[in-house]
């Protein structure tokens, strides 16, 4: 009797609180609905807990939605443009293509958002503010946005897929960050010899082997006047030079090595 009594008695206490749990989360949904309205009848909402929101193509220009919560929310192509999401929690939201041309994210949590194909131009971002989120393709994204390594790696990735101008720009905006980084000014110069940018080529190899003899890599710099060279004298033919690949060669290739040096030595963010 006295198991079965303990049986009935747990029984009891589980039944309660899934009761408690389904009580709670009817509550949950039934304030998310409320805000969800208010945002859409007033364009304010601040706090509101609005995640896993259905907001794909809203018109919320200019809604405060200072601190509100937006983890997974779907914002997908939603029209943000001078938007206060100061502080507000976007984690793993979705806002692939839509409009923020202004808003303000200053102190917004964005780890994992994502930002692809989105419009920032103008947008207020703390510095390094987007480095844990999906950012590329995005328009308006300004160097001090992401930290130096995603930048650089950015780069390697455009590079490695053979897309050189559009590396060349992540590599610009990352020096941008890191002045001093000879790994990517070597980068760069690949990435404009493989577009037959000779002389430019030339320049960032020669200013790469300057702060490798600063490092005390002698090897790396001669390699990197000899590239210098190399690249002045190269003849440019269809589909680029076809000399960045050929500068460094064995297990310092540039499209080897770039980015597992940079996840040694920069620790980028990763996803």
């Amino acid at each position: 009797m006295t198991t079965r009594r303990h049986l009935t008695v747990l029984l009891v206490i589980l039944t309660s609180s899934a009761g408690t749990l389904g009580i709670a989360k009817r509550l949950e949904a039934e304030s998310n609905s409320k805000d969800l309205v208010q945002l859409l009848e007033t364009q304010t909402c601040m706090e509101c807990r609005l995640q896993d929101a259905d907001l794909m193509h809203a018109d919320l220009r200019k809604a405060n939605l200072k601190r509100a919560h937006l983890q997974r929310a779907d914002l997908g192509r939603a029209q943000l443009d001078g938007a206060n999401l100061s502080g507000a929690d976007l984690s793993f939201a979705t806002l692939r293509h839509a409009s923020l041309r202004g808003a303000d994210l200053r102190g917004a949590i964005l780890t994992g958002t994502d930002f692809m194909g989105a419009d920032l131009s103008s947008a207020q971002l703390d510095e390094n503010g987007l480095s844990r989120s999906h950012w590329k393709g995005a328009k308006g994204v300004e160097a001090v946005a992401s930290n130096y390594a995603s930048l650089h790696n950015a780069g390697v990735e455009e590079a490695l897929n053979g897309r050189y101008p559009e590396a060349e720009d992540y590599f610009n905006k990352a020096l941008i960050r890191r002045p001093d980084a000879a790994i990517t000014w070597v980068a760069r110069g690949i990435s404009r010899a493989e577009q037959a940018k000779r002389e430019m080529a030339s320049r960032d190899f020669a200013y790469a082997a300057e702060l490798f003899d600063q490092q005390e890599q002698p090897a790396l710099a001669q390699q990197m006047r000899n590239g210098a060279e190399q690249v002045k004298k190269t003849s440019p033919h269809p589909g680029g030079n076809g000399v960045g690949s050929s500068l460094l060669n064995g297990a310092t290739s540039i499209f080897q090595s770039l980015l597992p040096l940079a996840l040694k030595y920069f620790s980028p963010i990763t996803f």
